[in-house]
């Protein structure tokens, strides 16, 4: 392809032979080999003829419109299958990327939340869990009566000497809208005003209370915040940070029933709870009627908001009765009848606040 060349300094047109590539053209000006990529060349159609121009520099060529659409219609396929083949690979990387993600969210960090929970150091587990005491203590405030509180704490306490757990097992009555109990990361276990009300018996209150405290002593909460912890840091990897994945795990305690358990684990905690309270010579026998009651209620459409969100953290609740009832064993109840009239009585006052507030 012919064409008339200008090197941007003078005035001087020179003839020159073009030649076209896949990726540029080339010609020589003077004594100096032109190398012009495709992708640096400016278009300027000037009726039967183009001008090109090199992107930030003054040189120009002037050739054949139909000269020029030929060759860059010859050299279009290849570059468009270029372009076409960048294209599918960077699909099938983002593709290949999205599922590496999804299979360390839900494959990889489950199967290592339980090696990273024990080796989870129990200070630093302490640490978490008074972070998410503090706060939790806004949306749901220890219940007033603090004499019911009291024997929580010292049935906690009792907890202990049947538990093979570094943690201090604290017992806590709370105000919230739900019948729920759960533990928190360093054995803090906090229950609902709603779930005692529930408790027909001291032995359905003490079988929940050792459930929530073998998910300590197993180190299942430690578990769900490493899965809370891995997601949070897929969010801050696939946004560029900033939503901070220590910050995520703080913020799921403003809805602990997220920090839910598998199937196994419940199954786990429950076994385990019985043999805590069988161990300390106490009664196992309060699991089973208290998950068949809230089933019943279930079953016959009394659909409370606060029951269903226990059975919600608590599922299979008909299955899990029949097998604690198969490990049931008689024993002392937990409370006397002075203690579980102190204990019944302890969210019936307003809520006991934080001095900060």
């Amino acid at each position: 392809m012919r064409g008339k060349a200008h090197d941007g300094e003078t005035a001087a047109v020179h003839e020159v032979e073009v030649e076209v590539s896949s990726w540029a053209i080339s010609f020589r000006l003077g004594d100096e080999v032109q190398l012009w990529r495709l992708s640096e060349i400016e278009v300027e159609p000037l009726g039967d003829q183009v001008r090109l121009r090199r992107r930030g520099q003054g040189a120009r060529l002037t050739v054949a419109a139909e000269d020029w659409r030929a060759a860059a219609a010859g050299d279009a396929a290849p570059v468009a299958r270029r372009h076409r083949r960048r294209e599918r690979r960077l699909v099938i990387g983002l593709f290949i990327a999205a599922a590496a993600i999804l299979l360390f969210v839900f494959v990889g960090v489950p199967l290592a939340s339980g090696p990273l929970a024990r080796m989870t150091p129990p200070l630093l587990e302490e640490s978490l869990g008074e972070t998410y005491a503090a706060q939790l203590q806004f949306a749901f405030p220890p219940c007033a009566g603090e004499e019911g509180q009291d024997i929580l704490h010292a049935f906690g306490d009792r907890l202990e000497d049947g538990m093979d757990t570094p943690f201090n097992i604290l017992v806590e009555a709370v105000e919230a809208p739900m019948v729920n109990a759960f533990a928190l990361p360093g054995g803090r276990v906090l229950i609902t005003g709603d779930l005692i009300a529930e408790a027909e018996t001291p032995d359905e209150l003490a079988a929940v209370i050792a459930h929530e405290a073998a998910h300590v002593e197993q180190r299942h909460v430690m578990q769900a915040v490493w899965r809370s912890l891995g997601l949070g840091m897929i969010l801050d990897a696939v946004v560029g940070g900033g939503t901070g994945a220590g910050q995520q795990v703080v913020l799921l305690a403003g809805s602990v029933t997220e920090l839910r358990y598998s199937r196994e684990a419940e199954a786990e905690a429950d076994a385990r709870g019985q043999e805590i309270l069988q161990a300390l010579g106490y009664s196992s026998e309060g699991m089973a009627p208290f998950f068949r009651r809230l089933a019943g209620d279930e079953q016959r459409g009394e659909r409370r908001a606060g029951v269903m969100e226990f059975l919600s953290t608590h599922p299979d609740s008909l299955g899990r009765a029949a097998a604690s009832e198969g490990r049931a064993r008689p024993g002392a109840p937990a409370f006397s009848p002075e203690d579980w009239r102190m204990i019944k009585a302890a969210c019936d006052g307003a809520p006991r606040r934080s001095s900060s507030d």
